[in-house]
């Protein structure tokens, strides 16, 4: 069964997905089919930038939409569009966490 899932990127504690294209059963950073969004969960608002069209596509073929992936189609369908593509600074560090 084909999967529309995030992959995992980024350094360690600063994360960032790409919403792909994938057999269910591969690992999570394993091949991918096609990559249809990106998001990035650290800048203020979130950034979410889903091809609606390619995913409307797979869903047509066939494949599943992981819950992560569900609910990230529902906050990029309630934001404005400006919103969901809007690039932002990231979110500074907490005070005190310096080593």
């Amino acid at each position: 069964m084909v999967r529309i899932r995030l992959k995992r990127g980024g350094k360690t504690n600063r994360p960032c997905y790409r919403v792909v294209v994938m057999d269910a059963r591969t690992r999570r950073d394993g091949r991918v089919i096609e990559t249809v969004g990106f998001y990035d969960p650290l800048t203020t608002p979130s950034t979410i930038r889903i091809s609606q069209d390619r995913v409307r596509s797979w869903i047509e073929k066939g494949a599943q939409l992981s819950d992560s992936v569900k609910s990230l189609m529902k906050k990029a369908e309630s934001l404005p569009q400006e919103e969901a593509v809007a690039v932002q600074e990231p979110v500074p560090p907490l005070l005190g966490s310096e080593g």
